[in-house]
């Protein structure tokens, strides 16, 4: 029996201490914490873990230099910090980038003083990354002859860092670590609503696969539903502090536009942010900053038009960008907290800190906001709101976030040496696969290497332009709970994101991997995907 059926049935015929609902960035790591400290806990998600915001943001983990403008100074403070905590605890997954930033002429404040900010915003940052530099044209078109410096006054270049993989697989990776800890978790799991019965709160929940209703027992109830945490908190007719308002962000994925590893940054015609990123062989750009009225939002003709018309005009580029140009896309809301549960807020000021509400009497908390920067914060601090509510911790100490130790990685990679595994890849490959397994899998990167050695086929690239092995596969289709194809294709990897739909489609190895994910269902999984995503 699989692993999600497993904790179906376990989900409904235990209580537990905690029952977390929402397996994005901020139930991730509530659930990772909670069960590394002993915790009981469970998790459900109505979809896919890290299926909404958490698998489209800009996979940029930043200090908020942009909240400077607003002089939130000490959140920039607590961000900055944050980000060194998760680039020192993820080295392998968390590093600097360089941002590379044009002014344009006519821009609302003078480039030194925006260099000069950049400076505050290093010494925020307590000098742990490269210090900025300020550029004059000519030392922007010496360094990165694809920017458009026609009508650029001068630019700057600092330093945040990036997911070097993609944010969906870091969330999950929090949920594979509850999982080691004894979370029990599902995805495809709806809540359709919650009673609180005495000293307990009983869930009803669905799955959403085969339609099965049940019951889920627990002593405390987190609401980590993302975006959708208001709309749940009046099914259960939880009073909070704050509530959310929306923002679409959109990227567009195209062949790479250029060989530089830097972030390419620019305001675009309207004044906002916008990103050229690398990944790998694509180029990620974007982003939008667009008020919605609520979560289910879709790339719009005027958002993609938007997105290539300031990449045309700030970019040299051999030809322009077209609406062929785009391999894939990524569209989701930014749920932001604000305070009160009605009125108007200035919501482009908004940033992404999170709020925690919660009531004692019903050991109900609800996680508001967020984003991947601050996500350690987050699970710390629900930690400390449980303990608070009576919740007993049986292991407050213990650490519950960081790879594994460096005598784990060195075990590794002698044993990854002594058996030539960089060898036995394509030598094309942008990454060498000793280091792109410890990346993806920490520890349990040793147990592949040993079924490289017990037959080497299983470190061949099984889908054509898609850095997934075989043995990776395997792995994934035993521990990682993938119950539809678009879980691996989109957010336990991204190659959805960076091959084209049609040379997906016709790759050959694609029905194979379906075959080892799948078994039986392999061709249903396989229409699936493709009737669902056109």
């Amino acid at each position: 029996m699989k692993l999600r059926e497993t904790n179906i049935q376990k989900l409904s015929s235990e209580d537990y201490d905690v029952l977390i609902l929402g397996g994005g960035i901020n139930g991730a790591v509530s659930a990772a914490a909670l069960a590394a400290k002993g915790v009981k806990v469970a998790l459900i998600d109505k979809g896919d873990f890290a299926g909404f915001t958490s698998s489209n943001s800009s996979n940029l983990a930043w200090g908020g230099i942009k909240y400077m403008e607003n002089l939130e100074f000490f959140l920039v403070s607590k961000l900055c910090k944050s980000r060194n905590h998760l680039m020192k605890h993820y080295p392998s997954t968390v590093q600097e980038i360089r941002f590379f930033t044009t002014i344009q002429k006519g821009f609302r404040m003078p480039v030194f003083f925006v260099y000069l900010g950049t400076v505050f915003y290093w010494l925020i940052g307590r000098f742990f990354t490269q210090p900025p530099r300020y550029l004059s044209t000519e030392k922007i078109k010496d360094e990165e002859g694809v920017v458009n410096t026609s009508n650029a006054k001068a630019g700057l270049e600092y330093s945040d860092c990036y997911l070097y993989d993609n944010d969906a697989r870091f969330v999950f990776n929090f949920i594979r670590t509850s999982l080691n800890f004894g979370c029990i978790a599902a995805n495809y799991i709806e809540s359709t609503g919650a009673t609180r019965d005495g000293d307990h709160w009983t869930v009803n929940a669905r799955d959403t696969i085969s339609g099965k209703n049940m019951k889920i027992r627990s002593k405390a109830l987190i609401n980590a539903c993302g975006p959708y945490v208001d709309v749940h908190n009046e099914l259960t007719h939880q009073p909070t502090a704050h509530h959310h308002v929306f923002s679409k962000g959109i990227h567009l994925i195209v062949d790479r536009i250029t060989d530089s590893k830097r972030v390419l940054t620019f305001f675009a015609s309207d004044g906002r942010l916008f990103f050229v990123i690398p990944m790998g062989p694509k180029t990620c750009i974007g982003t939008t900053d667009t008020q919605v009225e609520n979560p289910e939002t879709t790339v719009t003709d005027e958002d993609r038009q938007f997105v290539l018309d300031n990449a045309n005009s700030l970019l040299n580029l051999a030809a322009p960008l077209t609406l062929d140009s785009i391999i894939s896309e990524r569209c989701g809301v930014r749920p932001l907290a604000i305070e009160g549960v009605g009125g108007k807020a200035d919501w482009v000021k908004l940033s992404r800190k999170h709020a925690i509400d919660g009531n004692n009497e019903t050991k109900h908390l609800s996680i508001f906001g967020g984003k991947l920067t601050d996500c350690l914060n987050v699970g710390d601090e629900i930690v400390e709101r449980l303990s608070e509510m009576g919740l007993r911790i049986p292991f407050p100490d213990r650490k519950w976030y960081g790879e594994p130790h460096n005598a784990v990685k060195d075990e590794y990679m002698h044993q990854a040496k002594l058996m030539a595994l960089d060898g036995l890849t394509d030598p094309s490959s942008s990454e060498p696969l000793t280091q792109r397994l410890w990346r993806r899998y920490g520890a349990n990167a040793i147990s592949l290497l040993e079924n490289i050695r017990n037959d080497p086929t299983n470190a061949t690239l099984l889908i054509e332009n898609a850095e997934y092995t075989r043995c990776e596969i395997e792995q994934a289709a035993n521990r990682e709970m993938i119950t539809k194809l678009e879980d691996f294709l989109r957010r336990r990897s991204k190659i959805s994101l960076v091959v084209r739909r049609g040379d997906l489609k016709n790759s050959k190895g694609l029905m194979e991997a379906c075959d080892i994910l799948f078994g039986e269902q392999a061709q249903e999984k396989y229409d699936e995907y493709f009737q669902e995503n056109p």
